[in-house]
């Protein structure tokens, strides 16, 4: 596994839109961990493929390694799209990696299903709500070439 640069504020990646992965294959998996090592080495909780570089369908992320004092649980999720969203919503400050020293309040949907694929072919679902559900947004709008600045603006 390595440690991959984190594209920062700025680099014309973070504003386009990803590729879905056809193909699980070693490169998409070591692509998977290289990801999450990198999450835990810049104390993230979440990162998308286009924040190391790669315009790819893939998230990762790991809300308890925050909340539980470094535990970790991470995720690689291939493929992921939110299949339903909760009408009630929470506003949380975040933040990002790519935009280090910058928060701010979004307004985001307090729970979310996301269908996804996982780095052994399988498909799954995930409910996530409040933290998680917020970091699963986050982490997909980075895919469509959104990011949380965006939200805020269109917000305020």
């Amino acid at each position: 596994m390595a440690i991959r640069e984190i594209r920062k504020q700025g680099d014309e990646i973070l504003s386009k839109n990803c590729r879905t992965v056809e193909k699980i294959d070693d490169r998409i998996i070591e692509l998977g961990n290289d990801m999450l090592e990198t999450m835990y080495k810049n104390d993230g909780i979440g990162l998308a493929a286009c924040q190391v570089g790669i315009l790819k369908r893939i998230i990762v992320y790991d809300v308890k390694y925050i909340e539980e004092d470094g535990k970790k649980e991470g995720h690689i999720l291939i493929n992921p799209k939110i299949v339903s969203r909760s009408k009630s919503m929470i506003e949380v400050e975040e933040g990002c990696l790519s935009f280090p020293d910058i928060y701010k309040v979004v307004k985001r949907h307090e729970k979310v299903t996301v269908e996804y694929t996982d780095i052994k072919g399988k498909k799954k679902r995930i409910t996530a709500k409040d933290i998680e559900a917020v970091c699963l947004q986050h982490e997909l709008d980075h895919l469509d070439g959104v990011v949380f600045l965006d939200r805020y603006e269109e917000q305020n």
